[in-house]
């Protein structure tokens, strides 16, 4: 008897530090959630906005649920190689959400065949994977807005200041708005549908215009002032508008106006409403941007990632469209409301 008590006590024993593990790990599974985001380039203006707020959001349920919730956000480089690595790292540490900020959209079906045998949801956002490959996988999912939208009200605020008064826009008084276009990424689709949507909108106001010139600045303030120099060089007080696809390029177009010296300034305008370009509607330099909300697009990211850490229906969380899209809507941004705009991109 002694003996078999002694190995009953044995084998318990051996046993103990097994089963510690095992309750740790599940412990661990339960109060941390673990959400990684991989960004295509994590200088870019809008998208270091949306990732603070994400981390905010991040913090504030940490506070309120106990959960520990880590958010670990890493950059790309504009690599889509390295940025397939570093989904590959974060399946390998177990994540319970990978959220990506694509480099090249059309890539999309590799991540999401990564994700799926690891049985990991995935949501892209801000750069619109195509649709075919977002539809590989029911846990699969973007978050953005409609790029369209962005552009025809981007028009909307020229086409609004033309038909109040004419001569403010048209300064040559010759019937039509001579413009030059600054786009995004080469074939990007936001870049298009900005570029051919806002232009549409003041055709389709029964406006005239002429395309003096358009360039890619892969949405980057120093390339923007490098092309708006080389167009003031050659068509000077022709130009009356500038479109930018966003506003980090549109911050660049006005250093260069404002280094040429001109007396008359070509109005400019952008998109996504950064805390910078605001700041330069309210000093005149910028004539109008679109806000593109990245703090609804953060808390949208943020509400499907924790549905899914803590085993919800991300359909009862968030507002889902085509079962898995979620659209946050774009606001026109002028000096009426430029204040407006600001006390929420500092709160």
């Amino acid at each position: 008897m002694k003996r078999v008590f002694s190995a009953v006590f044995a084998a318990v024993f051996l046993l103990l530090p097994l089963v510690a593990c095992s309750s740790s790990g599940g412990k661990d599974k339960v109060d941390t959630i673990k959400i990684g985001v991989t960004l295509y380039r994590k200088d870019d203006t809008f998208v270091a906005s949306l990732c603070n707020d994400l981390e905010k959001i991040a913090k504030q349920m940490e506070a309120k649920s106990g959960k520990k919730i880590v958010v670990n956000v890493v950059d790309g480089q504009s690599s889509q190689a390295l940025q397939n690595d570093q989904v590959d790292s974060f399946i390998s540490r177990h994540y319970d959400v990978i959220c990506v900020n694509e480099v090249d959209r059309t890539s999309a079906a590799v991540i999401v065949n990564k994700v799926k045998a690891a049985d990991i949801p995935v949501i892209f956002f801000n750069r619109e994977p195509v649709e075919e490959d977002i539809r590989l996988w029911d846990r699969a999912y973007y978050v953005g807005a409609d790029a369209a939208q962005s552009g025809q009200l981007q028009g909307e605020i020229i086409a609004k200041a033309y038909a109040k008064d004419p001569a403010s826009i048209d300064r040559n008084g010759d019937g039509k708005i001579q413009y030059v276009m600054l786009e995004g990424e080469q074939e990007h689709q936001d870049a298009l549908l900005r570029t051919e949507y806002s232009i549409k909108a003041v055709t389709g106001a029964g406006i005239k215009v002429e395309k003096l010139a358009d360039e890619i600045a892969n949405w980057q303030r120093a390339q923007g002032t490098a092309k708006m120099n080389q167009w003031l060089t050659k068509y000077g007080d022709r130009i009356e508008v500038v479109f930018c696809n966003n506003d980090d390029m549109a911050l660049g177009a006005i250093d260069a106006i404002k280094e040429s010296k001109r007396k008359v300034k070509p109005i400019v305008v952008g998109i996504d409403a950064t805390e910078g370009g605001v700041n330069a509607i309210k000093d005149g330099s910028m004539f109008g941007t679109v806000y593109n909300d990245a703090r609804g697009q953060a808390k949208a990211i943020f509400d499907l990632s924790y549905a899914f850490a803590t085993g919800e229906d991300p359909a009862k969380t968030v507002k889902l469209q085509g079962g898995h899209y979620v659209w946050v809507p774009y606001r026109m941004v002028t000096i009426q409301n430029a204040d407006d705009i600001l006390s929420i991109l500092q709160n």
